[in-house]
């Protein structure tokens, strides 16, 4: 709302903006009733529903009113008119504070002028039981006459600071902002107050100890480059030495200023007052050194002696108030804070894969998977005192970080492998083979790390942190429904293991406990995953993207009382890992799932330029594209909610989508008949998992084909139609590829019994017939890394291995002879072969596009259309046009986050919260 010139308000006529904030806006205007200029502040219409803006900008004018001082702006009237509320106050002529400082620092008289003026008016509002909480350079005026204090819209009032003769009685105001919410300006605001604490006329010093610091050097007393770093260096660093950047300042003065700025309340000037005569002392006295004249200074002797003996007989009932007034600080809760953490511009946080980021034991660093593309992810490493996220080379392609139990070492998935990387950066170590994606780590306080792969041992694993093989530690129960473990966390003193239990499908979870000292395991949730134990007491967990939380007994390893929600929108993905995690020291660092996901993925047509054009332009979570035999259609699944995926199918001419599945649970990996008229996918839910087929236009309900105990996932069918090649995981967690008949037309489909066409110690993935169906593409990792081979499909033969730095996701052209696959960093490459009798001829493998695709943990990314000239892909729509620049992302840590949740919940008996 802006008024226009010579809008009435009553007897007031607006001249001119003088400008706005967050609680109203200011105009000079003319009382013409007393023909004088006055300022009115006004809080616009769209703000007086606002509650909180509403009280704040009432209580400004009873606060206001009730201070007369000639260096607090003076209050003349107050009024409504067609809704809107305005305060009419005096106009003061002048510069701010802040305005000044952009010239440099100011002369020292004039510190010491305006200083002790401040701190008078400080005074005379504290004396009133108002505390400022918003003292600023901003909030000065400058005029002829001095200083002038404004904007009292934050102030608050409380009880006045406790005497001895008072102290049992003080008592604590409830806050009048809203519990959890943290008031005024980050670069002047005191310890206590970033911490969320109860305030008195202290902190008010603190912040005018930050404005003198300012008004004297020319620079702010804490800098950083963000909010966290600004709030990291109150909390714990101190400015730079007064006397190193301006060394002809008064000792007495340097000694003012810092006193202001302990971090202690305790340690402060205990008053305004106090802190305004030490001003004035040094102002007068004279002397360069800020030291008075002998004679005042045994004249000041002889006053503190005469006082001496009277002192000297409160010091009992002071020392027990003191001491009573400090336990009751220690034992009140802080409130939570909540500040940001920006990445680099244009730079994300990976919010596809879930559980991509880390917080320290002691808080000072953080740790997250980042990007400034959709398949180029490493890990980037942060100081809470910086403002940058510094890069670590070597990372590329990683997942799933976690730091060491002394901070000093980043454990991380990548390439297959489990490695480590020292935070200052360096060659990273290679620790054991962790063949497929991440599940999860947690580096124990015994050197030892707990792990979950999502290939080779479905359970938990132990690893030395500094490298060798994996020793399995559990084992999924295949009677209870059990078919993977993941997600750990090695709890206090090593002795017990928290970790997520996978159902028949993903969604369909719980949080078991492990000890590793007795053996006992037993289940601590149903339905719930990521579970992490905190040192308040409690056990937190997700559901879906909602962190909740439950008091928990460490010494039983038990819940002791009922779960609460304490953070909504956190995070999560399909496989149950929570963007979250939580220092010792009790900040909680998460990502918001009100960011979107990740990347929000469409379809697109790619060429071998690199060119993208749309196919399917609605955004979502979109995977294993398939064209129909004629290329007239496109089958792919698409997520609609955790552990919730369809099949659906688009109608290349005319440009229309439909849904075909509609089975509870995940339904994936299309793949089309020969003849195009029917698919089979793969349904994962806990009543019957397996193979299915339906028919492509929809008609009639989908036939499930086999069932099984563990993943199973079709992936090819040989020309003819009459086999179908396909991917099941062993009991031991082992995937193998396999081949059955494909029987009975469309009427009564029957798959016949699976035969084995590779079954080893290895991993073999993808299997892909060729156009002849006399070949087979696969992935293995049988060399240590994933590699494309083709081997022939019936009888005896050769095995030819195609790529030569890691090769998956086969696709053969339907005409010509190429063969195409992925490389572990997402880019199309392509192979020219020839073949003959029993011999295979692969030539050099050449990159086809330059473009990378998505990442997608598993699934198929892309798929060739028939006429091998152009690729369906998943993309982000902005990396995919080039156009679209994204804003930076963030991420989010809370402060005091364990007496929150002391607050809401007594933490479990014997445990240290």
């Amino acid at each position: 709302m802006v008024l226009a010139t010579a809008t009435r308000l009553g007897p007031y006529e607006i001249l001119a903006p003088l400008g706005a904030g967050g609680m109203g806006e200011v105009y000079r205007a003319r009382d013409t009733r007393l023909e004088r200029t006055v300022a009115i502040k006004i809080l616009p219409p769209q703000f007086s529903s606002d509650p909180i803006r509403k009280q704040r900008f009432e209580r400004e004018a009873k606060v206001i009113s009730s201070l007369n001082h000639p260096h607090i702006c003076t209050l003349h009237d107050v009024g409504q008119q067609d809704g809107v509320d305005f305060l009419v106050m005096e106009c003061v002529e002048g510069e701010t504070l802040s305005k000044r400082l952009e010239k440099g620092p100011l002369p020292l008289e004039q510190v010491l002028k305006l200083g002790p003026q401040i701190a008078d008016a400080l005074d005379k509002a504290h004396r009133s039981g108002i505390v400022h909480r918003d003292l600023k350079p901003g909030n000065i005026m400058l005029t002829s006459t001095g200083a002038k204090l404004l904007d009292f819209g934050l102030a608050k009032p409380v009880s006045p600071l406790a005497s001895p003769a008072t102290l049992s009685a003080a008592k604590q105001e409830s806050p009048v902002t809203e519990q959890g919410t943290v008031v005024g300006t980050t670069q002047y605001m005191s310890p206590e107050q970033i911490e969320g604490k109860e305030l008195d006329g202290r902190s008010d010093i603190f912040s005018l100890g930050a404005v003198l610091y300012e008004m004297l050097t020319g620079q702010r007393a804490f800098q950083g480059k963000s909010q966290l770093s600004v709030a990291s260096a109150i909390l714990d660093r101190e400015p730079e030495p007064i006397s190193r950047l301006k060394p002809m300042t008064p000792p007495g003065l340097d000694h003012a200023i810092r006193r202001s700025l302990a971090k202690d309340p305790d340690e402060r000037w205990q008053s305004a007052r106090d802190l305004a005569l030490e001003l004035k002392w040094i102002a007068e006295s004279g002397s360069p050194a800020g030291v008075a004249a002998p004679s005042s200074r045994l004249i000041e002797l002889r006053e503190r002696l005469a006082w001496a003996t009277a002192a000297a007989l409160a010091v009992i009932a002071l020392i027990a108030g003191i001491a009573w007034w400090r336990a009751a600080r220690l034992n009140r809760a802080a409130l939570p804070i909540q500040l940001s953490a920006e990445l680099p511009q244009d730079t994300f946080v990976d919010r596809f894969r879930g559980a991509q980021l880390a917080i320290s034991a002691d808080g000072a660093r953080i740790v997250a998977s980042e990007s400034k593309s959709a398949s180029e992810w490493r890990l980037g490493v942060r100081s809470l005192d910086q403002s940058q996220f510094t890069p670590l080379p070597g990372t590329e392609h990683s997942a799933a970080p976690f730091f060491s139990p002394d901070g000093q070492w980043v454990g991380f998935f990548a390439d297959g492998k489990l490695k480590k990387i020292a935070v200052q950066g360096g060659e990273p170590v290679t620790l054991c083979d962790a063949p497929g994606y991440a599940r999860g780590a947690s580096w124990g306080d015994d050197g030892n790390i707990v792990a979950a792969f999502s290939q080779g041992i479905p359970g938990l694993v132990r690893v030395p942190s500094g490298g060798g093989t994996p020793t399995p530690l559990t084992k999924p129960s295949k009677q209870k429904g059990e078919t993977a473990h993941g997600w750990p966390q090695t709890l206090p003193g090593s002795q017990a293991v928290l970790f997520t239990v996978y159902g028949a499908t993903d969604a369909d979870t719980q949080i078991d406990v492990l000890s590793l000292k007795t053996g006992e395991w037993k289940t601590l949730q149903e339905g719930g995953s990521f579970g992490r134990y905190v040192p308040s007491g409690h056990l937190l967990y997700m559901v879906q993207n909602t962190l909740l939380a439950a008091p928990f007994d460490l010494s039983r390893l038990a819940l002791t009382g009922e779960p609460q929600h304490v953070v909504e929108e956190v995070n999560s993905n399909v496989l149950g890992g929570g963007d979250f995690d939580v220092s010792q020291t009790g900040a909680l660092l998460y990502a918001s799932s009100k960011a979107a996901i990740s990347f929000p993925l469409s379809i697109w047509w790619l060429d071998s330029a690199g060119q993208a054009r749309p196919l399917q332009t609605s955004r979502g979570i979109y995977e294993n594209p398939r064209f129909s035999p004629d290329g007239k259609h496109l089958a792919f699944d698409l997520a609609t909610g955790p552990g919730q995926a369809d099949i659906w199918v688009k109608d290349l001419e005319r440009d229309t989508t439909s849904r075909l599945t509609h089975l509870p649970g995940r339904n994936t990996f299309p793949q089309w008949t020969p003849d195009g008229k029917g698919i089979v996918f793969e349904s994962i839910r806990q009543a019957a998992s397996g193979v299915y087929w339906v028919l492509a236009n929809g008609v009639g309900e989908a036939q499930r084909l086999i069932e099984s105990q563990t993943p199973i996932g079709p992936s090819s069918f040989s020309p003819d139609g009459k086999r179908l090649a396909y991917v099941q995981v062993s009991v031991d967690g082992y995937p193998q590829i396999w081949t059955a008949s494909f029987e009975g037309g469309h009427d009564h489909p029957q798959l016949g019994a699976g035969e084995p066409f590779l079954r080893t110690s290895f991993h073999h993935v993808h299997p892909a017939f060729s156009p002849h169906g006399l070949w087979m593409a696969y992935s293995s990792d049988e060399s240590g890394t994933y590699e494309l081979y083709v081997r022939p499909v019936q009888g005896p033969g050769g095995k030819w291995q195609i790529s030569t730095n890691g090769g998956d996701y086969p696709i053969w052209s339907r005409s010509g002879r190429k063969l195409f696959f992925l490389t572990p960093d997402w880019h199309v490459m392509v192979v020219d072969y020839t073949a003959s009798g029993n011999s295979f001829l692969a030539g050099k493998p050449q990159l086809w596009c330059p473009r990378s695709l998505r990442f997608l943990g598993g699934n198929y990314p892309y798929d060739l259309a028939p006429d091998g000239k152009r690729f369906a892909v998943i993309l982000d729509a902005s990396e995919a046009t080039g156009q679209e620049q994204r804003s930076t992302d963030s991420l989010i840590v809370v402060l005091n986050f364990f007496d929150e949740l002391r607050r809401r919940m007594p933490p479990g008996k014997n445990s240290p919260g």
